[in-house]
């Protein structure tokens, strides 16, 4: 279990890190607000959407397949496909200046625009259903997909209210370009060593 978890807390850095239309926002909310506590809603609507995706994921698409051992394999080597080609999409991305709100929202709209940026987020659900479902098919224990779920669903936690705190201190300009590419080009780095655990758990596979 504890190699479950390790797995899912690289997997899930991994797919949350590049800065896109849900992580922009939430940065952007926490540089726009005076008080920190204030682009709270819209941190815990994240969370708990991609807490949501994630439990679909592990325990509903890839649990109906859980003893069906070519399946599970199927969609393990699924999962390695797409972090390759994300991992190559990514690190190849161009971030632009562009903001993702220049205003300061209610607590309703701030919901309403992160459960939209969440669930509504083809990449959102391509990364929970086929490379978060695909890995977790893997395991062959409940034991192990709680804790590879666990760790996916605490890494969205702690990296939303690391991003609204990045925003609050640094303000809009810690969202620059320069510091997009940097986190893209890592988060390339961790897919693809994230598909290389995939790989090996494949290949020891019984």
């Amino acid at each position: 279990m504890v190699g479950a978890f390790w797995h899912g807390l690289i997997l899930a850095f991994a797919l949350i890190l590049p800065i896109g239309m849900q992580n922009g926002f939430l940065l952007s909310q926490g540089a726009l607000h005076r008080r920190w506590l204030a682009a709270l809603p819209a941190v815990v609507t994240a969370a708990l959407c991609d807490t949501f995706l994630v439990a679909l994921a592990v325990f509903g698409v890839s649990g109906a397949v859980f003893h069906i051992v070519w399946l599970r394999v199927a969609l393990g080597i699924v999962g390695v496909a797409f972090l390759l080609y994300m991992g190559f999409q990514t690190w190849r991305e161009n971030p632009d200046h562009d903001a993702v709100t220049s205003e300061v929202w209610s607590p309703r709209r701030q919901m309403g625009f992160a459960m939209s940026v969440s669930l509504l987020n083809p990449h959102a659900l391509m990364d929970t259903l086929a490379v978060i479902g695909g890995s977790a098919a893997v395991y062959g224990t409940w034991g192990e997909r709680a804790s590879f779920a666990a760790a996916c669903a605490l890494v969205s936690w702690v990296w939303f209210f690391f991003l609204m705190t990045l925003g609050h201190v640094a303000g809009r300009a810690a969202a620059g370009v320069g510091l997009k590419r940097v986190i893209n080009r890592i988060s390339a780095l961790m897919m693809w060593f994230s598909a290389g655990l995939l790989i090996h758990i494949l290949l020891t596979f019984r």
